[in-house]
């Protein structure tokens, strides 16, 4: 059997997408989003309908100039999708998704996965669209084995946008080509990935996000643990 290859040399980096790659994200958003439409007075709305009419919503806030924080762009995009509904929006309820989002606890094999991949070397970053604060209790729940974070707020702007990745590679001193992103997210990082031309492994962890029509990752697995084995039998041990 001829041995895995990946392109390119070992890079220096690794950067990774944070909710919905190592942060169990769908998960969290779903409990926050319950918490929220059950202050409700008898809403027929369920949490999943909301959460979609939501996304809409934000993406389209995220895109749009000037840059804004994403506490506002969360709590306005919350407010338009209750309002679309039929709900209503109490200015406390962003709380609610924001710290829930801090909250969000990693996928089971991320901690391992992400210590085995510092052993062979590799030096960690997280690429979000986020706020510091809010993604610092994720941060913290990986124990220490993130080197680095470069948020939205930081690059004062949100992916797929190219800004927010050469932001990352700016702060990191090294170029797109000393770098490999790992990511679960099609239309924000396939997308950067897609525009820009950096390698990039995706997660695929089956919840039926689909890879772009016009772009394949260098390499697909299902869950974050199977990328340090997949690096040892390419000799990036």
């Amino acid at each position: 059997m001829p041995r895995p290859t990946f392109p390119g040399q070992k890079p220096e980096w690794l950067t990774f997408d944070c909710y919905g790659t190592l942060i169990q994200w769908d998960e969290g958003l779903l409990a926050a989003v319950e918490k929220i439409i059950a202050r409700q007075n008898g809403a027929s709305v369920d949490a999943k309908t909301l959460i979609q009419v939501y996304d809409k919503y934000e993406h389209d806030l995220e895109e749009g100039p000037p840059h804004k924080s994403f506490r506002t762009v969360a709590g306005e995009g919350l407010r338009l999708a209750m309002q679309e509904l039929g709900l209503s929006y109490r200015p406390d309820d962003i709380e609610i998704l924001t710290s829930g989002i801090s909250l969000m606890p990693p996928f089971p094999e991320v901690v391992g996965a992400l210590s085995e991949l510092k052993a062979k070397g590799f030096k960690l970053c997280i690429v979000s669209n986020t706020d510091d604060d809010i993604i610092a209790g994720n941060v913290a729940q990986l124990g220490g084995r993130i080197d680095r974070v470069i948020t939205a707020q930081q690059a004062k702007a949100y992916k797929p946008r190219r800004q927010i990745f050469e932001c990352a590679h700016n702060a990191l001193g090294v170029t797109k080509d000393e770098i490999v992103h790992i990511c679960a997210s099609p239309h924000l990082d396939l997308a950067g990935a897609r525009d820009i031309g950096f390698r990039c492994i995706w997660i695929d962890r089956g919840t039926g996000r689909k890879p772009l029509p016009d772009y394949t990752p260098d390499k697909i697995f299902q869950r974050l643990d199977l990328v340090p084995e997949f690096f040892s039998t390419i000799g990036w041990a």
